[in-house]
């Protein structure tokens, strides 16, 4: 199920980074700092890659 806009808003700093997925190997982490970075995950040639998405500057997003 995607992510909606409150639930990526509403995610918190923890102690650990941790995942929200969003489907299809979308992802956003967030990180102890309260820093959160949209991430793709996928394969090529058999090998796992994750993509970090950037969308603009930090205060933009």
């Amino acid at each position: 199920m995607p992510l909606t806009d409150i639930q990526v808003r509403n995610a918190k700093a923890s102690a650990a980074p941790y995942k929200l997925t969003d489907g299809n190997g979308m992802f956003l982490l967030v990180q102890p700092n309260g820093a959160k970075y949209w991430r793709l995950s996928y394969r090529f040639l058999g090998k796992q890659k994750t993509l970090v998405i950037r969308l603009g500057f930090p205060d933009q997003i």
